[in-house]
């Protein structure tokens, strides 16, 4: 089998179906929502969490079993049953509709999988052994959370919040990498990690002033 190719997407307000009711189901209907999508969820039974989402319309619910008709105007197909035949017949579906497709624990029923991910806030890092072992894949997420905690949460926050203004007092391209570069490799997450709000503030200032001996700066805007 080729290489996936590794990407990002954005559902939100995209129709997302999820077809079965049961625990696997429920943890990818959680990841869907997460994302803002617009999740549609295809089974005659439902655990208690799913029936929690279907009663405050936070997902729609058919209450049935799968049909072919239940992609039309879906973005990405999910199959969590554990009926290898409709498994089969939801995957030959969305391939002849040209949908995104994954069906749970078959990789030559897919075409994308869903890596193994820790996130931190804005901090995504995704795992995958393209398929061949979901547990090695959660265990490096697992090692991975230990390695990067909390902090990241605040530090990813910062920085985003930080982007605009430095896009707008730096004109000079190199000169914002410059000034990304040092400021991720000093001392601003155990400051974060410290909770020093002034300190990160005035370590900021002092980069920034750094800066202005080197590429082009506004000063009236500093």
């Amino acid at each position: 089998m080729s290489d996936y190719y590794p990407c990002e997407l954005n559902l939100k307000g995209k129709k997302c179906l999820v077809v079965g009711g049961g625990e696997v189901a429920e943890r990818k209907v959680d990841s869907l929502l997460s994302c803002g999508a617009d999740v549609w969820v295809v089974s005659p039974e439902l655990t208690t969490r799913l029936k929690g989402y279907a009663a405050s319309q936070e997902i729609s619910h058919v209450r049935r079993e799968y049909k072919t008709r239940d992609i039309e105007g879906a973005f990405l197909v999910i199959g969590a049953t554990d009926d290898e035949r409709t498994n089969k017949k939801i995957a030959g579906d969305a391939f002849k509709s040209n949908l995104l497709v994954n069906i749970v624990d078959s990789p030559g029923l897919c075409n994308f999988i869903v890596p193994a991910t820790m996130r931190r806030g804005k901090l995504a890092i995704s795992v995958s052994t393209g398929g061949n072992s979901p547990a090695l894949a959660r265990k490096i997420r697992e090692d991975l959370e230990n390695i990067y905690g909390p902090e990241y949460v605040a530090l990813t926050a910062l920085l985003g919040n930080l982007r605009p203004q430095i896009l707008k007092k730096i004109k000079d391209e190199n000169g914002r990498k410059l000034f990304w570069q040092n400021l991720i490799k000093s001392d601003i997450l155990e400051l974060i990690k410290t909770g020093q709000d002034e300190e990160i503030e005035r370590r900021i200032q002092e980069m920034m002033k750094e800066m202005q001996k080197t590429v082009t700066i506004y000063p009236n805007e500093v």
